[in-house]
């Protein structure tokens, strides 16, 4: 063959990757300080009910003020001002919490919750402009090898955290976790730098999905409410990672295990992050092919991971619940989004998209809290209500796609 009639990558698809690998090192800087938020507000003196609670208060702002958003981004066409601006706040709080006190929980909670509003302020743009490179490529396959990246950085971070603590032999706990989090100011950075580099070259990403023939404006129709019902219940029983790592931490981390100890606790996430990124591109594509069949086998086979997690005192089924909560998390992150591409018009998008975030994270935030009430309570009774609530999902996903195609 001629080396030049080799097939080259289409401009879509050399903006998804550029916009991944951007997703990739945001990733490394907030997803490796989650893989040790629970234990280290533990550590700064919050207690188990503050960080449940705190846990999912940053969810809720985080979520809801997407529609905020979504609407002001739709209004301006802003894309890329409203995302760079998000980014800036997202990846800034995060080597923040290494400057807080050893007592300083609640300032740590203040710089968590500032992290949570970029999320709010970048992701309704972010998703949209994605939407728009995506329509060329396949929406499935395009947030899935999205989220293929979002997750190397999503494991690498914990790794990063993982090398910093292992080599930080001087000094107590607290100072270890500290210079973990000023790490990841280096992951930071480079997230700022590559967005502007991608900006540079992609100033207007609209122009990848022709426009309209005429305006459309946003309707409620009666698919995306059902769809919006649907993964409003999922996030409401899918418990947060911060919970799951409280547990451990409190079960297996202080007790004769000799594979998961504090100094591990990262390598667990990082673990979750690896299938998340194989079970969001596998579902991706598997969304393009079969439409809505993706999404109920993924809920299936990830709704019983808190059983696994929660109800036994074992290192093997704790490893296979976190599997399938990274499974659960692949499809969240993939095939959710790449639904509201298809139902919601390109000049209302963001709009779509906040309604949908804004949704799953009041849901989320209150499963979070009833969940972490449970926790206290009856563990069993959390871990029903948890699969319960995302079964009970399935049947709404598939009213929305009858809806849709009839």
């Amino acid at each position: 063959m001629n080396p030049t009639n080799k097939p080259r990558l289409s401009q879509a698809m050399l903006f998804i990757l550029l916009f991944g690998i951007v997703s990739l090192f945001s990733d490394m800087t907030h997803e490796g300080a989650s893989s040790i938020r629970g234990a280290y507000l533990s550590l700064l003196g919050a207690s188990a009910g503050t960080i449940g609670f705190i846990s999912g208060l940053g969810e809720l702002i985080g979520y809801s003020l997407r529609y905020v958003f979504g609407k002001l981004t739709d209004r301006t066409r802003k894309y890329w001002t409203m995302t760079i601006a998000g980014y800036l706040l997202d990846v800034l709080a995060v080597p923040a919490l290494a400057l807080v006190g050893e007592h300083g929980w609640i300032m740590a909670c203040g710089l968590l919750v500032i992290q949570r509003m970029g999320k709010a302020i970048k992701k309704p743009a972010k998703d949209t402009i994605m939407s728009f490179a995506a329509s060329q490529e396949g929406v499935g396959k395009s947030f899935g090898i999205q989220e293929v990246l979002d997750q190397i950085g999503a494991f690498l971070g914990p790794v990063l955290l993982y090398l910093v603590m292992l080599f930080q032999t001087d000094g107590s706990t607290f100072q270890t976790y500290a210079t973990g989090f000023a790490f990841l100011a280096i992951p930071g950075a480079i997230t700022i730098i590559l967005l502007l580099v991608t900006k540079y070259h992609f100033p207007h990403p609209e122009q990848f999905e022709p426009e309209p023939k005429e305006y459309i404006p946003f309707r409620m129709k009666k698919e995306f409410i059902l769809y919006i019902s649907g993964i409003s219940l999922f996030a409401f029983g899918f418990i947060d990672y911060a919970l799951v790592v409280m547990h451990v931490s409190r079960t297996y981390a202080t007790g004769a295990s000799s594979l998961i100890t504090m100094d591990t606790l990262p390598l667990l996430y990082a673990g979750a992050m690896l299938i998340d990124a194989v079970a969001a591109l596998f579902f991706g594509l598997l969304y393009d092919k079969k439409g809505v069949q993706a999404l109920v086998w993924s809920t299936i086979l990830s709704a019983p991971f808190s059983l696994f997690v929660f109800a036994f005192q074992s290192v093997p089924l704790l490893l296979i619940g976190i599997a399938l909560w990274g499974i659960g998390m692949g499809a969240q992150e993939s095939i959710l989004k790449a639904a509201v591409t298809i139902m919601v018009p390109k000049n209302s998008r963001a709009t779509g998209y906040g309604i949908f975030e804004c949704s799953f994270g009041i849901f989320w935030f209150l499963g979070s809290w009833l969940l972490g009430v449970l926790y206290d309570i009856s563990i069993p009774a959390m871990v029903l209500v948890s699969i319960a609530a995302q079964l009970v999902a399935i049947p709404l996903y598939i009213a929305s796609t009858r809806q849709h195609n009839a």
